[in-house]
């Protein structure tokens, strides 16, 4: 893969990061670094992504937590695999148990869409199949920052503040007292540069560490939980916790102009970045005016989410197979649906999230893709008393529609925004890439792949160009460094423009990239977040 380094059609954010004996790319510096350390202590790449993992549970609360879902792509031994660690809604939950409360649409906040924690699970479940480190090892430096505290980063504080503002505003019951004692220890959240710890959280990662993660599905942290469910009417029971285990799946993949792009199958919604790139297929994108790519790129995109928000719930609750949504006949009539005017599925309204991404590689060749959040910021706005513990409301994404795909069922999980991507090519690895941001996380890769693959771009200028967002019907939003041109001439083919000043919705990346012929890491992380690419 040739890159341009110098060339570029818009102004940089930062310089991409070089490295020969290993990388560790995150929203968050003081992550990376853990994930570094690691790698410096003979550990491998899993070791590092479990480090990162952990530690950006502390130091990016408002994105994610113990109490997130998570999800991985490995490539070790020049073999890759996929982990699905995102847990299901309670076994007792049911859309007739909802009716009888009166309780007609899924809720955000609150102990209904409190689903089954996985990011425990799956840090554990890495760290024994490939790590090189012992858990606690891996978790120490996040044990250390949740309990010496550490100085909020800027994004990080602006999110923070937000949320707390408007948690103020919804959150009223005496169940979410917890999470303003936690998270709002002076009544506010803390502002760039304020040192924000907490000893609850460091005491239940240092359970985690010790019984590689038993304590958080069978042992105290478990009881905590579902007793603190059951004391506001949850549906939570131990079983929910004893039962769960992570899932080893085989990813799905699509070969775009010569790579192979991977991602995980449903209930996540990578499905929607490899139709929309079968679609791409069919054009030559490299060779199109800016307007033209933007374009088609917006309405491929468009087409694979109006079946991605149909289709896409928990694979094990469905009679079909959605390797079939990857055919090339099926990209092909989908192609044949574009004009040169925007068009109008219907996928329905795609709401914001919140998560982190990391990636992480070493220099024996192994990478990690890897994503964890607790869905839209904090969560569910419930902290389990005592524990630091922010559970995650991954159930909001449930349909109580009777005949929807993705309706709410007992032990089912839900439609999942979270993804990470992974490159190969020719059989060897490229790399891990991945973007956060609820239902932009699909959007996001799109772009950043033909960044790369067609434009040539190197990871941090790739992270770095304007982005497009497309909210639904022809709605598109804009970052405010999108080309002015070329936002009248979207104009001028249907698309109903937005231009926003914040950029916080057009989600935050990561790529590292191998290049074989030099034997180096070349990675990026881009200015919308707090982070960076650690390397040595």
């Amino acid at each position: 893969m040739k890159f341009n380094f110098q060339d570029y059609p818009f102004k940089s954010q930062r310089m991409a990061a070089f490295s020969k004996r290993g990388m560790v790319a995150s929203s968050q510096a003081l992550a990376s670094q853990a994930g570094l350390e690691m790698l410096k202590n003979g550990g491998n790449a899993v070791d590092a992504a479990v480090a990162a993992a952990a530690c950006l549970t502390v130091v990016e609360p408002c994105s994610n937590g113990i109490g997130s879902d998570a999800f991985a792509i490995v490539w070790i031994d020049n073999q890759l695999y996929g982990l699905n660690s995102s847990g299901p809604a309670p076994k007792a939950i049911s859309v007739e148990a909802l009716k009888a409360r009166n309780i007609t649409t899924m809720p955000k906040y609150g102990f209904i869409p409190v689903t089954v924690s996985g990011a425990p699970a799956a840090w554990a479940e890495l760290n024994q199949r490939f790590g090189s480190l012992s858990l606690e090892k891996c978790l120490a430096p996040a044990i250390n920052y949740a309990g010496q505290g550490f100085a909020v980063t800027p994004v990080t504080a602006a999110a923070w503040q937000k949320a707390f503002k408007k948690y103020q505003k919804e959150l009223k019951g005496q169940e979410f007292a917890e999470w303003f004692k936690i998270f709002a220890p002076n009544g506010s959240a803390p502002k760039a540069g304020e040192v924000w710890k907490s000893e609850a959280h460091a005491q239940s990662l240092k359970k985690i560490a010790a019984t590689n993660a038993k304590s958080f599905y069978q042992g105290e942290l478990a009881q905590k939980i579902v007793d603190f469910s059951k004391k506001y009417g949850g549906f939570l029971e131990l079983d929910d916790y004893a039962d769960f285990s992570p899932e080893w799946v085989e990813a799905l993949s699509v070969n775009y102009r010569g790579y192979d792009v991977w991602e995980l199958p449903p209930n996540g919604q990578g499905l929607v970045t490899l139709m929309a790139l079968n679609i791409l297929k069919n054009f030559d994108i490299s060779a199109m005016s800016d307007i033209d790519r933007y374009h088609r790129a917006i309405e491929a995109l468009k087409l694979a989410f109006s079946s991605g928000k149909k289709y896409i719930t928990d694979n094990r609750d469905v009679d079909f197979d959605y390797k079939d949504f990857l055919r090339a006949d099926y990209a092909e009539q989908r192609k044949e649906l574009i004009t040169e005017q925007a068009i109008s599925p219907l996928p329905g309204t795609l709401p914001a999230g919140g998560t982190v991404y990391l990636a992480a590689a070493d220099k024996a060749g192994n990478y990690v893709s890897f994503i964890q959040s607790n869905y839209l910021g904090f969560g569910s706005g419930l902290v389990v008393p005592d524990t630091g513990i922010a559970l995650q409301n991954r159930g909001h994404n449930f349909s109580l529609d009777p005949k929807a795909h993705n309706v709410l069922k007992g032990g089912k999980r839900s439609y999942h925004t979270i993804i990470p991507g992974f490159l190969s090519k020719d059989g060897k690895a490229i790399g891990p890439f991945g973007v956060m941001g609820g239902f932009m996380q699909p959007q996001g890769q799109l772009q950043l792949l033909i960044n790369t693959i067609d434009l040539n771009l190197n990871p941090q200028a790739a992270l770095d160009a304007p982005r497009w967002q497309w909210l639904e019907d022809k709605k598109l939003k804009l970052e405010a460094e999108f080309p002015q041109r070329e936002a009248r001439l979207l104009a001028a083919k249907g698309h109903e423009i937005e231009l926003s000043l914040d950029s916080s919705s057009f989600g935050k990346g990561q790529m590292i990239w191998r290049d074989h012929k030099n034997g180096v890491l070349i990675g990026g992380t881009e200015a919308r977040a707090d982070g960076a690419a650690a390397v040595y």
